[in-house]
């Protein structure tokens, strides 16, 4: 049966199809360059928002309080101090949502100097954050210290994550890696005045000093980043355990924790933390005016009701939960298809998956700034197979070395 030839393509067609083939070529050349451009943009624009559009939240109050309750001895002079701090530096809208609720929480530490002052010993933990603040709140205001700290760690985790990525030579991936961050809500953290970028950032900085065997940085800024947030000892725990069992040659990894360790009892001492079921309760389960004395009974109905209302937050709210499924899946994918981590980086991939899922389970809590320190590592350590199976798919199908991280290979 004869058939029609097809036709040939219209001068329109023509033109878009070149102009696509040379598209893609000058990507192709420029991939790296444009990559590093594109990501550095996104994090000089989160920077910036960080500073000029600030999130008002009430935790700037206790944190305030606990950087300069040496020079506030009373409790109602370090109370009128931190609502005089923050009224002087946010808008007079933010001010009323955080000290007016209509008679709730927020409105009764507004009026009540005795009960604000008992809740610092949850704050007063984080001695990192505090020190920072109360050291730059000698050249700047407070709240714009509070701002400084959240541009620093800003631009200090874009930098260490585009440093790991060249490393790899992936650069062409970031844009990926900030489509990653905006999925993990990290303009959330950016604008928030916490802890929680500051710890993300030094954590992302100590891993990557582990993947390139740099155990003196290691040690340093793992125990930097659980003096930002204590909580990080979850994950540093099982780090160590991992290493240990699987007698991996990490001395900088099992330094961090044994220094974590031994600081963490000393800290929560001097800070007069309430204790793990206290502060649970007053996170997860109901928020207690008072903590001075508080100690109620543990109840496991309690725990399990916390902890199956924080599932479906975590599930339907917040986003830590689909980025974790997420950074499984290609670390599925690559592993069937012959692209494996090594043994340094796997065992570093399981203790943050373990992290994550014991640091849920210890103090069940929805949110997602909670576990970010957590969620761009195993992306950054799937880039090294990533790459490979590229490299491998556009030589014919040739597959590359199945070892594709540097490191130890025993």
């Amino acid at each position: 049966m004869l058939t029609k030839s097809p036709p040939a393509n219209n001068p329109v067609d023509r033109l878009a199809e070149a102009g696509l083939a040379w598209g893609e070529g000058t990507y192709a050349r420029w991939a790296a360059s444009i990559g590093a451009v594109a990501f550095s943009l996104y994090i000089l624009l989160t920077a910036c928002t960080a500073w000029f559009m600030p999130d008002a939240n009430w935790d700037m109050l206790p944190y305030l309080a606990i950087a300069e309750e040496g020079a506030y001895p009373s409790p109602q002079a370090l109370h009128d101090y931190a609502y005089s701090t923050v009224k002087a530096g946010v808008s007079a809208g933010d001010y009323k949502t955080l000290t007016d609720d209509g008679g709730g929480f927020r409105s009764h530490m507004t009026d009540n100097a005795a009960d604000f002052h008992s809740l610092l010993g949850m704050y007063r933990i984080k001695f990192l954050y505090a020190e920072i603040l109360s050291n730059l709140s000698h050249v700047v205001s407070p709240v714009e210290a509070m701002r400084l700290v959240q541009v620093f760690s800003v631009l200090l985790f874009g930098a260490i994550t585009l440093a790991w990525l060249r490393a790899e030579g992936a650069l062409a991936l970031a844009p990926v890696v900030g489509a990653i961050l905006i999925m993990a809500d990290f303009g959330d953290a950016a604008r928030a005045s916490t802890p929680d970028l500051l710890c993300s950032a030094l954590f992302l900085g100590g891993l990557f000093a582990y993947v390139r065997k740099q155990e003196a940085a290691t040690a340093i800024l793992l125990f930097l980043a659980f003096m930002a947030r204590p909580d990080n000892i979850v994950f540093l725990a099982i780090f160590a355990v991992l290493v240990i069992a699987f007698r991996q040659k990490a001395w900088g990894a099992l330094a961090g924790f044994a220094a974590s360790f031994v600081a963490y009892f000393a800290i929560s001492h001097w800070a007069q933390h309430p204790g793990w079921w206290p502060h649970l309760w007053f996170s997860s389960i109901e928020q207690h005016y008072n903590m001075d004395g508080f100690e109620p009974p543990f109840s496991i109905a309690a725990y399990l009701k916390a902890f199956a209302a924080s599932v479906v937050r975590a599930v339907s709210v917040n986003s830590w939960v689909g980025v974790s499924v997420l950074a499984l899946a290609g670390w599925f994918g690559l592993e069937r298809a012959g692209f494996r981590l090594d043994r340094r980086a796997g065992i570093l991939l399981a203790a943050l998956v373990l992290g994550v899922l014991a640091k849920f389970t210890v103090f069940p809590i929805h949110d997602t700034r909670i576990y970010f320190p957590n969620l761009l590592p195993p992306f950054l350590l799937l880039v090294a197979p990533l790459t490979a199976l590229w490299t491998s798919a556009s030589q014919g199908g040739r597959r590359a070395a199945l070892q594709v991280f540097p490191g130890d290979k025993s």
